[in-house]
């Protein structure tokens, strides 16, 4: 898949968040890399999570999501795989921007996979 692809699918994985909780994403850039420093990392939040900050901190860097090209395609079997990877990555990754930890965030994603 070429870069612009790939993009094209964040974006679109990112639209499938519900509104309102997209509403609520605020000073986060989402990044694409081709791979990670560390292996096995499909995707990485860095920042600081919305319940720790509040408004005053003013000038604040935006919080970073990077969602990783390559792992992600060689974990992927077929583009619909490739597509469901996406999606559940910056889902996992949205959910530490708004405070969860690791131990949250796959409690949430079991009950979120329990629903589908």
């Amino acid at each position: 898949m070429t870069r612009s692809e790939f993009e094209k699918l964040v974006e679109e994985s990112f639209l499938t968040l519900p509104e309102h909780i997209r509403k609520k994403i605020d000073n986060v850039a989402i990044v694409i890399e081709k791979r990670p420093y560390q292996k096995f990392l499909i995707g990485l939040y860095e920042g600081i999570p919305k319940t720790t900050w509040d408004r005053g901190f003013g000038m604040q860097l935006p919080d970073k999501i990077t969602i990783f090209q390559e792992p992600i395609e060689r974990l992927a079997r077929s583009k619909e795989e490739l597509k469901e990877i996406v999606k559940d990555t910056i889902w996992h990754e949205i959910a530490h921007h708004f405070g969860l930890d690791e131990k949250r965030v796959k409690q949430a994603e079991s009950r979120r996979i329990r629903k589908k």
